[in-house]
């Protein structure tokens, strides 16, 4: 079983409203093992929305068509879906008396217009879940179940959840259910995954016992998805474990910073947490912004003290102690590092300085960036040249300094002090 989403609205196309949604119901039906392989977005015109929903019925094992049930004249989601159907609208007196009683609990009385809301193609079954004026039916066309849902969002929610999902599992007469798993990746280009994993993906094209796909998450690093579909939730989760475990050891565990929505942050945060460590950080070029996401995380503060955002010449010389001289240096940032850790009295810590642009500085070009991590007081520093604007440049050294000190704690012992 598969179904397809079509969502209504030129305010979609036009980009004033963002399509939640499409992927909200994208993932309740994965969830329910029903298939999703198209979605869409069409306007508010008559025959684009015609042929869309006659090129979903020809390709897809049920429809939900969300929005356009207002009391509009733009809202024609009804003459649409009847004039698929090849039947005419019919006034039901229920939802006459429904929407009636909404006004009258409203102490208001209810405009001429709201009675297009009572309308429904011939033949149609109401859904028995309508939280606001736009009432939701399912109609049969050609053998194919079309779910007809408001675009408000919780309206929408709840007739999908305490109808829609229920009569396709019915459908479908599966239990089957789908799940996903993402493992968050930074060092590596998706051309190199996708080389390193070349034959682990053809093999499962071969098996389908699950698939990959890769996503670019931009500064975030890349994104590895894993899909599996199965009879039961337990025995989908064994499948993504299992090939978790195959692409780890294929493209290096170290490659893996996290898995879902855990954060490059929130991976250093527990790896000192877990060794019992500290941190403190000396910012320059990023301002501030590595200790934003660290302090973003929920319970930071058991191991980060806190950080020195040393962006004049003139406190790194007086605060972390750094010698006077170049500061987009080896040895500037080094003495930063070890001028955080010192002041702060942690184990470890994070030190960047560089040129984010657009000038110049010290003879250095846009994009230079000297990056260093302490550990137990054995400091490393790397230079970087970044190809990039001035945001993207103090972006990508907050998350690949932060990558830096989690690779270190990675090839420490656990408990290490």
């Amino acid at each position: 079983m598969n179904c397809e989403v079509i969502a209504v609205g030129t305010e979609l196309l036009l980009g004033q409203i963002v399509d939640t949604n499409s992927t909200w119901i994208g993932e309740q039906l994965a969830l329910s093992g029903i298939d999703c392989y198209y979605q869409v977005k069409v306007g508010d015109n008559f025959e684009r929305m015609r042929v869309v929903l006659a090129e979903a019925l020809a390709r897809s094992d049920s429809v939900i068509v969300c929005g356009g049930l207002g009391p509009t004249q733009d809202d024609i989601t009804r003459e649409v879906v009847a004039e698929v159907a090849g039947v005419s609208l019919e006034r039901c007196p229920d939802l006459v008396e429904s929407l009636s009683q909404v006004f009258a609990s409203r102490d208001r009385k209810m405009p001429e217009n709201n009675l297009r809301q009572a309308d429904i193609p011939a033949g149609a079954e109401v859904m028995p879940v309508h939280p606001g004026t736009a009432s939701g039916f399912k109609v049969e066309i050609s053998g194919k179940a079309v779910y007809v849902v408001p675009g408000v969002p919780w309206e929408m929610q709840m007739m999908i959840s305490d109808y829609v999902l229920d009569d396709l599992r019915k459908c479908a007469g599966s239990t089957a259910v789908i799940q996903s798993r993402t493992l968050r990746t930074w060092g590596d280009s998706e051309s190199g995954l996708s080389e390193k994993l070349h034959d682990e993906i053809q093999r499962l094209d071969e098996t389908r016992e699950c698939t990959l796909a890769f996503l670019a998450s931009g500064i975030e690093g890349l994104q590895i998805r894993l899909t599996a579909k199965a009879s039961s939730t337990l025995a989908a989760a064994h499948i993504l474990d299992i090939e978790e475990q195959i692409v780890r050891r294929i493209i290096g565990d170290h490659i893996v910073f996290g898995v879902d929505d855990e954060t490059m942050e929130s991976a250093v945060l527990a790896e000192l947490r877990r060794r019992g460590l500290t941190l403190a950080l000396a910012e320059s070029l990023t301002g501030g912004l590595i200790g934003v996401r660290i302090s973003a995380v929920a319970g930071a503060s058991d191991v980060f003290r806190g950080g020195l955002v040393s962006y004049a010449n003139e406190a790194k010389f007086k605060l972390l102690r750094v010698p006077r001289g170049p500061v987009i240096s080896e040895a500037a940032v080094m003495a930063m590092a070890h001028g955080a850790a010192r002041l702060l009295d942690t184990d470890c810590a994070i030190a960047v300085t560089g040129v984010a642009g657009p000038d110049p500085v010290e003879g250095c070009d846009q994009g230079t960036v000297w990056m260093a991590t302490l550990v137990a007081g054995v400091v490393e520093a790397h230079r970087a040249k970044l190809p990039f604007d001035r945001e993207r440049i103090r972006q990508i050294t907050t998350i690949s300094v932060l990558n830096n000190l989690r690779k270190r704690l990675l090839r420490l012992p656990t408990n290490s002090a």
